[in-house]
C-alpha cells in the first residue's frame, strides 16, 4: 500500500471519528493528532541487496546458487601419498566425525592417534598390551570402531586374541577430553570360544553399519571341518548386535535366527576367514572377502537386507570342491574368485571409494593382497563385476593388511610391511 492511499484511509478515519462522536465538544477533532503518523513513502526501487533476486518459490529459500566446482584435469593415473609411518604392525584404521584425527590398530595391542599434518600421538589411545595374546601373526589387537554417536555415546569397541587363545569383544569409554579410552571401564560384550590349541583364523573386523548395528567378522577358529556349517557357533560368520540396547547387547529383530536354527547373533556363516568387510550405504551392499585355503581367494557381495547366506566353506573353496558334502539350503557363491597359480595368496577386503577428489573412480570397490603387495579394483553394476583393473604398479604397496577411508572418503591403505598409513590419490 501506497504512501498517498494511507493518508486518504487516515483523513476518511478521522472523519468517521468526528461525525460518531460530534455530540462531544472534546472529540470535536478538525486537525490530525499529533500522534497520527502517516506512513512514509515505499521506495521506488528493491535495495539493491535484493532488487536482483528472483521471487522464492513456495517453501524455498531464495539464495544465490553455490559456484560450480572448478573442472577438474585429466586423470593420468592413481599414487599413493603416507599419511603416517613409524607404525608396528599395523592391521586397521578408524575416525569420527567429530576429531580431524585418524586412529591405527596396531596388533601389538596399541590404537595410535595420527594428527592432520602426520604427527603419531606420543601416548596411545588405547592399551590392551596387558589383555591380549599376540604370538600368531594372526592373533592379536585385531578390531576398533566408534560408536557412530561419538563422542555423544563415548564408547569405542575392540576385538582382540587373550590368553587361552579365545577372542574378545569388549567396549570402552573415552575421557571426557578425548584424549584416550579408558581400560577401566571395559565390558566384555562376548566371548568367541575357541579350541585352546587353535591360534589361527580369528577373523576381528569389527564397523558399524547404515542401520546403526555391530557388525563383526569371525574366523572359522582353524577348525573348518567342524565350524563352517554350523551355524549354532560363533565361528566362521559375520555377527550383527544391537549395542544400544539389552545388557550387553541385544539381538536386531530381523537376524535369521533370532528364533531359533543358529546363534541369534549370527547374520551371514559359512565363511573361512573372512578378512575385512565393508557395507556400502549407496548401493545398500555388503563386501566380504574371504581367504582361502589351497587354491582360490573369494569376494562376496550381497544386499545388506538379505540374512542368513551360506557362503559355502568347507564344502567349497570358492566354487570349487573342498571338503564337499551336503549343505543345508542354498549356498551363496563368490562374485569374484582370485587363483593362487595367478599370484594371489591371502586377500585383504576394502572400501568402495564415495570421494571426491577422484570422481572417475566412484563406485569402485578397492582390494588388494597382503602376501604380494597386489592391488586391485573394480565395480559391481546390476549383479555384475566389471572394469576390472590391475593397480599394483601405480599404488605401492608392500602389504596391504586393511583398508578405511579419510573424514573426505577419500581410501586409506594400512601397509603392514611399510609400517605406514597411505592415502590413494590422483595424478593429474
Amino acid at each position: 500500500m501506497r504512501g498517498a492511499d494511507r493518508a486518504l484511509i487516515v483523513a476518511a478515519a478521522l472523519a468517521l471519528a468526528t461525525t460518531a462522536c460530534s455530540s462531544d465538544p472534546v472529540t470535536d477533532v478538525t486537525e490530525e493528532p499529533d500522534d497520527v503518523v502517516a506512513a512514509p513513502e515505499e521506495p521506488a526501487e528493491l535495495p539493491p541487496e535484493t532488487a536482483d533476486e528472483p521471487p522464492a518459490e513456495d517453501g524455498e529459500d531464495a539464495r544465490p546458487e553455490e559456484p560450480a566446482p572448478e573442472p577438474l584435469d585429466p586423470l593420468l593415473g592413481l599414487e599413493v601419498e603416507v599419511v603416517a609411518d613409524g607404525l608396528s604392525q599395523p592391521v586397521g584404521v578408524a575416525h569420527h566425525g567429530a576429531d580431524d584425527r585418524l586412529f591405527v590398530v596396531q596388533r601389538g595391542g596399541l590404537v595410535r592417534a595420527i594428527a592432520p599434518d602426520g604427527t603419531v600421538a606420543d601416548e596411545p589411545f588405547l592399551d590392551v598390551r596387558d589383555r591380549i595374546t599376540s604370538g600368531s601373526i594372526e592373533q592379536g589387537l585385531l578390531g576398533f570402531a566408534f560408536h557412530p554417536d561419538h563422542p555423544a555415546d563415548p564408547r569405542v569397541f575392540a576385538y582382540f586374541s587373550v590368553p587361552g587363545n579365545d577372542n574378545h569383544l569388549v567396549s570402552y569409554e573415552v575421557a571426557p577430553d578425548g584424549s584416550r579410552a579408558d581400560t577401566a571401564t571395559e565390558e566384555r560384550l562376548l566371548v568367541i570360544d575357541k579350541h585352546p590349541e587353535r591360534v589361527r583364523h580369528n577373523g576381528g573386523h569389527v564397523r558399524f553399519g547404515p542401520d546403526g548395528y555391530l557388525w563383526v567378522a569371525v574366523g572359522d577358529g582353524a577348525q573348518a571341518s567342524v565350524n563352517g556349517q554350523d551355524p549354532s557357533t560363533l565361528l566362521g560368520t559375520i555377527l550383527r548386535l544391537d549395542v544400544d540396547r539389552g545388557t550387553p547387547y541385544a539381538i536386531p529383530p530381523d537376524n535369521p535366527f533370532v528364533d531359533g536354527g543358529g546363534a541369534p547373533e549370527v547374520y551371514h556363516y559359512g565363511l573361512r576367514n573372512p578378512w575385512r568387510f565393508t557395507i556400502d550405504p549407496v548401493d545398500g551392499l555388503v563386501y566380504i572377502a574371504d581367504v582361502g585355503q589351497e587354491t582360490v581367494e573369494e569376494i562376496n557381495i550381497v544386499p545388506i537386507e538379505d540374512a542368513g547366506l551360506n557362503f559355502g566353506w568347507p564344502i567349497l573353496e570358492g566354487t570349487l570342491t573342498f571338503y564337499g558334502g551336503e549343505p543345508d539350503g542354498e549356498l551363496t557363491d563368490p562374485v569374484r574368485e582370485l587363483f593362487h597359480e595367478d599370484g594371489h595368496c591371502s586377500i585383504t577386503g576394502g572400501e568402495v571409494y564415495r570421494g571426491t577428489a577422484i570422481p572417475e573412480y566412484t563406485g569402485h570397490y578397492f582390494h588388494g593382497d597382503w602376501c604380494r603387495g597386489l592391488m586391485e579394483t573394480f565395480r559391481f553394476v546390476d549383479g555384475e563385476v566389471t572394469d576390472v583393473q590391475d593397480l599394483t604398479e601405480d599404488l605401492e604397496v608392500a602389504q596391504p593388511s586393511s583398508f578405511g577411508v579419510d573424514h573426505d572418503g577419500e581410501i586409506l591403505i594400512v601397509d603392514w610391511g611399510a609400517s605406514a598409513l597411505l592415502r590413494i590419490v590422483p595424478v593429474r
